[in-house]
């Protein structure tokens, strides 16, 4: 099995420098921009992610960096190849940020090949740090975690977000696609961070997270491996496989990943919204 520890460590001092600049500024006033007619950013999101790519790029200075501020600053998304590549939000939950709302993380993930292969989600107001290694098991906070042994929809409950765009026929597909899955589920939230929705998932706090449409690779890319080695599922809401890039994700335990995936995929999507993959 490949060594990948080297790449953990990087990663967790990566997120604990970033986590502590958002601690220090969690209760004060925000300089906040918008990158959109709702989509935020703040002094916060850049310091953190110049500080996690300096913190990487110091150990790893041959390998490729994906974030979020730097991908909106150049108007576009870099390909993922197959070098070792760094995806990072730093502020996962800018909105809640603003709001002094607990639920902000920042996102670390190292993808080889293509492939997740180290992942940390750190929630530092909560001081709740979710870390996997390919082939090791997930933990939260140094603990071994799993996914929940729910195998009834009734019984389940489901996470997802509202995101950011306002058109009204988006909104009527979003809500539509909620509407569907309340009617099964027993109860849905929604928390403000993609990253921490499926780490509820990771750790048996939830059994459902899906979301249509979010920022890129760096929302999804550390959670994904978190929900994977916690026993659980990651896929295209419609059921195919998950696509990294693709902006759509659905993380579920071990058992409902079809049943949630057969509401999901017979909903419509809204005119802005990323189609699955043919």
């Amino acid at each position: 099995m490949v060594n990948y520890d080297e790449y953990l460590r990087t990663a967790l001092i990566a997120a604990k420098e970033a986590g502590a600049v958002i601690k220090e500024n969690f209760h004060k006033d925000k300089h906040v921009e918008l990158k959109g007619a709702v989509d935020l950013v703040t002094e916060t999101d850049k310091k953190c992610e110049e500080l996690v790519l300096s913190t990487i790029h110091k150990t790893f200075p041959d390998h490729k960096f994906i974030g979020e501020e730097g991908s909106a600053a150049q108007g576009f998304t870099d390909e993922l190849t197959s070098e070792p590549t760094w995806m990072c939000d730093p502020v996962d939950g800018t909105t809640n940020f603003v709001h002094s709302f607990p639920f902000v993380c920042v996102c670390i993930g190292l993808a080889i090949d293509k492939q997740v292969v180290v992942g940390v989600v750190y929630n530092p107001i909560m001081e709740e740090m979710f870390t996997a290694v390919r082939g090791k098991g997930a933990f939260l906070n140094g603990s071994p975690i799993h996914a929940s042994a729910c195998s009834s929809l009734g019984s389940a409950l489901a996470v997802s977000e509202i995101g950011v765009t306002r058109d009204d026929e988006t909104l009527d597909a979003l809500f539509g696609r909620i509407s569907a899955l309340t009617k099964q589920v027993r109860a849905v939230r929604a928390m403000g961070s993609c990253a921490l929705d499926m780490c509820c998932v990771a750790c048996g706090r939830a059994e459902i997270s899906y979301e249509i449409g979010f920022g890129g690779p760096w929302d999804v890319a550390a959670a994904s491996l978190i929900v994977e080695e916690a026993g659980g599922k990651v896929l295209d809401p419609a059921g195919g496989p998950f696509d990294i890039m693709g902006r759509r994700v659905l993380a579920t335990n071990s058992h409902l990943a079809e049943a949630t995936s057969s509401i999901l995929s017979g909903m419509k999507l809204g005119p802005h919204e990323p189609r699955p993959a043919q």
